[in-house]
């Protein structure tokens, strides 16, 4: 497994902050919601961006934050693995 690239080198040389990046992504990924839908909801709050940003930003990020979140995943038994 690849070493997790560290904050500063992930988010590096983007227009929003990591903190909106993430939370965009995650409500995606979680929520289902479309990203026409986020973009809508985020008017609301004052952010302003398309939508294939967020389409890109969940391309680019998706991969590194299933890294990160597999370190706190619990193992599963194996009594629910069928033979």
């Amino acid at each position: 497994m690849s070493k997790l690239k560290s904050m500063e080198n992930l988010f590096a040389g983007r227009h929003f902050e990591h903190d909106v990046i993430i939370l965009y992504v995650r409500w995606y990924l979680r929520y289902k919601l479309s990203p026409r839908n986020l973009v809508e909801m985020m008017a609301e709050r004052g952010s302003s961006l398309a939508h294939t940003t967020i389409l890109r930003w969940v391309k680019r990020y998706t991969p590194e934050f299933v890294k990160r979140w597999r370190r706190f995943g619990t193992p599963r038994g194996q009594s629910w693995v069928s033979p």
